[in-house]
């Protein structure tokens, strides 16, 4: 990841490299992450299937789970 200066993101932030996320310091210390839009939607889409994955696992540990069998039977008994 590449670190640059606040005053850089001032001077240059219409033609950001952004083929990789960009740490931005202020102070010399790191204060912002820059990225492009695509890469923040994957990862924000990343966290979501992970939450998924920790509520199904939860389900399965809790035991509400049914078999598609099952689903397939109530759902059609709420259409009639």
């Amino acid at each position: 990841m590449a670190t640059e200066t606040v005053s850089f993101l001032k001077k240059n932030a219409a033609d950001l490299p952004l083929n990789e996320p960009l740490t931005i310091t202020q102070n010399g210390k790191p204060a912002y992450v820059v990225e492009s839009y695509e890469q923040h939607q994957r990862k924000e889409q990343a966290i979501a299937l992970l939450k998924l994955v920790s509520f199904a696992k939860s389900d399965v540990a809790n035991g509400c789970v049914m078999s598609s069998g099952t689903l397939k039977e109530r759902l059609a008994a709420r259409k009639q």
